[in-house]
């Protein structure tokens, strides 16, 4: 019989200690948290998506982070943050708010000719700050509720309402992830799609670190944190971008974006 390739029998190694992690997660949780009534599930499904990133996603992300020259990994990341930047604008559209729009679609246009295609963040240099949105965020505020909180399989932390958010997001046409689904060429999208997973995970090292070092319990320092996180984004949405210490980003008073470089004025 062949011998199995290293990288098949890591992965199939590393889906036997989720699955293990799992079931050692599930014991029951008597009086979980009301934001978080499925927490037996929840903490097993996060042993799971920990065991298998421990195992394959965070030694890829670790081992790109030091072979890989700063600058590359900047310019990689900024990239995908300019296809992220598109769908941020359709939400903020779709939520009304027309400065967001015009702001984001601005460092979009600023970023993909000045900045070479996204790979430097030259609205960011000049004032235009990113303002992250989503589609759960969108739907948080039409009004719906969040809903309890919920770990989805290797996607980790969410909500049913995010949950919502995130598969509108991998079928919309102006989201990052259809946009590099819908590519023709097999090998180049396959290879976009896992650079995108391991730029996505490698900008999460130093977040990971640092819960290490200062969460007694992970899951509920992750759940907690998520859950602020989330509910200060819709409500600075719904009060105008007040909530939260949030601040209208680079407007002018003429109600439009300022891109002009200050060591220019």
């Amino acid at each position: 019989m062949p011998a199995r390739h290293p990288a098949a029998r890591a992965v199939r190694a590393g889906l036997a200690l989720a699955a293990a992690a799992v079931l050692a997660g599930c014991a029951n949780v008597p009086q979980p948290t009301p934001s978080d009534p499925w927490e037996s599930y929840n903490r097993g499904m996060y042993a799971f998506n920990d065991t298998l990133d421990r195992a394959i996603l965070k030694p890829i992300a670790t081992g790109y982070e030091t072979v890989t020259p700063r600058p590359v990994r900047t310019c990689i990341h900024n990239v995908f943050s300019n296809l992220g930047d598109v769908w941020s604008a359709v939400n903020s559209f779709v939520q009304g708010r027309g400065h967001d729009f015009v702001n984001t679609l601005g460092r979009v246009l600023f970023n993909s000719t000045m900045g070479l295609g996204g790979c430097i963040d030259v609205a960011s240099m000049n004032g235009a700050r990113k303002i992250p949105n989503d589609f759960g965020v969108t739907l948080g505020v039409w009004g719906f509720d969040s809903g309890p909180y919920v770990v989805l399989p290797f996607l980790g932390s969410s909500t049913v309402r995010d949950g919502v958010g995130t598969g509108v997001a991998l079928v919309a046409p102006s989201s990052p992830t259809a946009a590099i689904l819908t590519m023709d060429d097999i090998p180049v999208r396959n290879a976009l799609v896992g650079l995108y997973i391991v730029d996505t995970r490698a900008n999460l090292l130093e977040a990971d670190r640092l819960v290490d070092q200062i969460a007694l319990d992970k899951y509920s320092f992750i759940r907690d944190a998520y859950l602020q996180r989330r509910k200060a984004m819709v409500q600075s949405r719904r009060q105008g971008g007040e909530a939260a210490g949030e601040q209208t980003p680079g407007y002018t008073d003429s109600g439009v974006p300022d891109y002009a470089d200050p060591d220019n004025e």
